[in-house]
């Protein structure tokens, strides 16, 4: 685990810093996304969460998702393409989730990546705290609206 600002970054996955969402590869070559803790405070409460559809297809930084929170309203924009597998349906009905367990319970989508380098431009381990403390310092966050 790796502590950054006070919230905890889980080492075993990946991370694109700039959306702030996580992928966790799993067995079957599919891979579980979510948003990270960060992300997720900084959205406030959250009261929707609406995913791609199962088999639609997206392309890299494109939306898979959208979250309504108190404080933002936005898309979850993925790092590469590729195809929503599954959703995570305990979370369309309590979006809430994302803010109280967003690594587990809370995750958003599992997808099937269109391409083997799908982990290219991800940070993971040791990476994970100074590629967020250098993404957070670039306040990029403040200028999201979408």
């Amino acid at each position: 685990m790796v502590q950054v600002q006070n919230i905890e970054f889980p080492d075993r996955l990946f991370y694109d810093m700039e959306n702030q969402v996580w992928y966790e590869p799993l067995a079957d070559g599919t891979v579980r996304a979510g948003f990270t803790h960060w992300s997720a405070n900084f959205m406030g409460g959250i009261f929707a969460f609406t995913p791609k559809r199962v088999g639609r297809e997206f392309d890299k930084h494109r939306s898979f998702a959208v979250v309504e929170g108190g404080k933002w309203v936005g898309a979850a924009r993925s790092a590469f393409a590729g195809t929503v597998v599954a959703t995570n349906e305990i979370l369309v009905g309590r979006p809430g989730l994302l803010n109280t367990d967003p690594f587990d319970e809370g995750w958003m989508l599992i997808v099937k990546p269109a391409s083997d380098d799908w982990r290219q431009g991800l940070v993971t381990g040791a990476g994970i705290a100074p590629a967020f403390e250098g993404w957070f310092a670039t306040g990029a966050y403040k200028e999201r609206t979408e």
